[in-house]
């Protein structure tokens, strides 16, 4: 599995530079701490998009957290602006030594940022940058490349077909990531569509990645062209699954590739089923750990070891200035490297293999203890 480390956008510019290997750790408790713990507060978006939020990014950002002495206070918006916005103004004020946020769009990060500033309270830009906004450091994975590796696994499922026909269902165009993922997709694809190796039948964004609204998007599509499609780019493993719905119904699943992201249960399961042609892994637990650190660094103080944490730079060009940032690598995940995730105990074999995807995790050599 590789990691990649820098991204390059119109709308983003990230260059990577070396970190200080003696920096202390600062997920290490403090001592001589003072009785009344420095709290964090963190926002994240939704339930809908995906199940990371709830049952991966809580529980590690919460577990770093109390590790390191430190009160974590992590709530969810449920995809709501306004519930966003009235969980920032409670953290602020209760006045968290650091606010730590998944926007649900630009506007509205940007807005609570400018009230954590007026607070002088320092913001972390979590997975998804507020463009435009305040934050004094971004943590996520290099999401071009992700969108490149969705582009990577469709064209190998497609093999040398011809003039195939793609159906794209991207995400939430208030989700800066997920308009990276398109222009990172656009990269592969774009010169085939403009040679006419591939045929774009259409592009359409889901709004806040609602699957039943994905699914009826691309069944709409799907109608128009006459029922007729050789592959679909779907930008995450909820938008691909109801891609797949609609697919098994016509009896095309497993035999039109669908692209993903997440690497979650299901999508894992439809990837071994040969349903979903790919999945992109992004090891979440890094993620969490990289944020926390930044988060415990600055919640202590020490704002040369979160800049020495921060290993790199991701240029704005809405409020034209650079946010220190950290950005990880992702991995491109297909039937022949699942058993990869197991063997990282990103994915328990119990749950990955049970029921109808017995057969599969048997054939590729995936033992269930």
């Amino acid at each position: 599995m590789r990691r990649l480390t820098a991204a390059v956008s119109s709308g983003l510019l990230v260059l990577s530079v070396a970190s200080c290997s003696d920096a202390p750790d600062p997920l290490a408790p403090a001592t001589g701490a003072p009785a009344v713990k420095p709290v964090v507060g963190v926002i994240l978006p939704d339930r809908s998009s995906s199940d990371r939020w709830d049952e991966q990014d809580a529980p590690l950002l919460n577990q770093a957290f109390s590790f390191a002495g430190i009160e974590g206070d992590i709530q969810n918006a449920d995809g709501d602006e306004a519930k966003f916005a009235s969980i920032a103004d409670e953290m602020i004020a209760r006045g968290v030594k650091v606010l730590m946020t998944t926007p649900l769009s630009p506007e509205g990060g940007a807005a609570v940022e400018r009230k954590a500033r007026d607070a002088n309270i320092p913001v972390i830009n979590y997975d998804r940058i507020s463009l435009g906004g305040f934050a004094e450091y971004y943590v996520s994975f290099d999401n071009l490349n992700v969108g490149e590796l969705q582009a990577e696994g469709l064209l190998r499922c497609l093999g040398e077909k011809p003039g195939a026909s793609i159906i794209e269902i991207q995400g939430a165009p208030q989700d800066n990531n997920a308009t990276l993922f398109a222009d990172g997709q656009r990269r592969k694809l774009g010169p085939k569509y403009d040679s006419g190796a591939l045929q774009l039948v259409d592009s359409k964004a889901i709004d806040k990645w609602d699957p039943v609204i994905g699914k009826a998007t691309f069944e709409q599509i799907l109608n128009g062209n006459g029922g007729k499609v050789d592959g679909v780019v779907a930008a995450n493993d909820g938008l691909a699954g109801a891609v797949i719905e609609v697919l098994k119904a016509r009896g095309l699943a497993g035999k039109v590739p669908v692209t993903g992201q997440d690497a979650t249960l299901e999508g894992l399961r439809a990837v071994l089923r040969g349903e979903q042609c790919m999945t992109v892994y992004k090891p979440i637990r890094d993620e969490a750990e990289a944020a926390a650190r930044l988060a415990i660094a600055v919640a202590r103080g020490d704002l040369a070891g979160a800049d020495d944490l921060a290993t790199g730079n991701t240029r704005d060009l809405v409020s034209r200035r650079d946010v220190k940032s950290v950005l990880l690598g992702a991995d491109l995940v297909a039937r022949d490297n699942v058993r990869a995730l197991v063997g990282e105990g990103a994915v328990k074999p119990a749950e990955l293999c049970d029921g109808d995807t017995a057969d599969d995790c048997a054939e590729l050599g995936i033992l269930v203890n």
